[in-house]
Order: C-alpha cells, then sequence, then structure tokens
C-alpha cells in the first residue's frame, strides 16, 4: 500500500519507519521541503521516498497526519477527497492557538478537521501514545502483553484499513466509535499515553466517558 506521512517528526518518522518494516510503500513530506528528509529516507530504504505535501496528497492511499494540528487545517482539501486519512493530531491551544469550538467543547478536533477536509474519510489514531512506545512496544498478534490503540472514526471500512495498519505494526486496536468518541481519547484523558492492553484500554475509555479532561504533555 502507498501510504503518505505527513510530518517527520517523533510519531511520523516512528511510524513511517514500522510500516515500512511492514512492506508498505511510505511517502514522506513536511513543511521544509523533500530535500530536508534525504538523511530519512537513506535510514528507512528502497521502500521509502520524499515528496511535497501535495504530492504526497495525491499519490497515497492512505495520508497520516503528524504535524501540529492547526496546520492540518491547511492542507490541499481537494487532493484528499475520498483518502484515508489518518488524524494522528492532537488539538494543543499553546500551540495552536485557541479554537473557540474546541475551547468550549463544541465539537472534537476530528471533527472539525473533517468538516475542513470535505470528503476525506478521516480516522482518528496513533494520537494517544507516546512515541517511545510506538517505537519499543509492537509485538506479534496474539502476544499477552500486546498493547491496544483506540480508533474512531464515522466510515467503516477506513477505520478496518486502520486498524489493519495498526495490526501489522504490531498493535491491537480498540474500536471507539464514530468519530466523535475520539474525545474519549484525547490529549489529557484516562487513555492517553497510557500503555493498556485491550481490555485495559476498553476500561479505559469508559472512564473517560466520566472524567474531565485535563492537561497533557
Amino acid at each position: 500500500m502507498r501510504i503518505g506521512m505527513i510530518g517527520s517528526g517523533k510519531i511520523g518518522g516512528t511510524l513511517g519507519a514500522a510500516l515500512v518494516r511492514a512492506g508498505h510503500q511510505v511517502v514522506l513530506a513536511n513543511s521544509r521541503g523533500p530535500q530536508s528528509l534525504t538523511a530519512l529516507v537513506d535510514q528507512l530504504g528502497g521502500r521509502a521516498r520524499a515528496a511535497t505535501v501535495g504530492e504526497t496528497a495525491r499519490d497515497s492511499e492512505v495520508v497520516v497526519l503528524a504535524i501540529p494540528f492547526a496546520a492540518c487545517l491547511d492542507l490541499p482539501a481537494r487532493l484528499l477527497a475520498d483518502k484515508v486519512v489518518l488524524d494522528a493530531t492532537n488539538y494543543v491551544p499553546e500551540r495552536d492557538g485557541a479554537i473557540p469550538d474546541l475551547e468550549t467543547a463544541a465539537t472534537t478536533s476530528s471533527e472539525l478537521l473533517s468538516r475542513r477536509l470535505a470528503g476525506a474519510r478521516v480516522v482518528k489514531a496513533v494520537n494517544s501514545i507516546f512515541w517511545e512506545h510506538l517505537r519499543d512496544d509492537a509485538r506479534p498478534a496474539g502476544s499477552p502483553d500486546r498493547l491496544a490503540l483506540p480508533v474512531a472514526g464515522d466510515d467503516q471500512d477506513a477505520k478496518n484499513s486502520v486498524r489493519g495498519l495498526l495490526d501489522q505494526v504490531g498493535f491491537d486496536s480498540v474500536d471507539a466509535g464514530p468519530l466523535t468518541e475520539g474525545r474519549r481519547f484525547q490529549r489529557g484523558t484516562p487513555p492517553y499515553v497510557q500503555r493498556l492492553t485491550t481490555a485495559q484500554l476498553r476500561e479505559a475509555l469508559r472512564w473517560a466517558d466520566h472524567a474531565a479532561p485535563a492537561s497533557g504533555p
């Protein structure tokens, strides 16, 4: 599968490496341009290449967003239409600027993103794991200590695609429901950056229904 990574930082670079190891073709992009990604592409090997953000959006079957949330709102919606868009971002007002609808919890960041990227099949995932856990804690399917990640989205086929990718890179997943349920594992909620098995994650998601969001890293 051709997978685009918009963002080459700790989450983007780590997930990109895991996807290459799983046999996928990975296209990397960031705000500084393809020339800034030479070292990372060389490290990842022949299944990886660098491109512009527009080329990555256009040429990939799945596009992972691993950049500051506010930057996602300026992405080319036309090029992402009909694509599975894996939203691995978190809204951080100190970095992104205060967004009124998110400050009042009138909506979630992924729902806002989905409206901005009209036609994209947005799935919330990989936003709740610390990058070092993503790097170090992958396990084969069936391992008793395999960690699980929550997934939310309105398109079941898109969610299934993302859950399949997570399985391939070494993690179980829990379907948390439609995109609005991403609120239960966003920054500051009980599942956020916790190392949880499937059973533990299901319990943390239940607790998230009753816990008020707190500030997180």
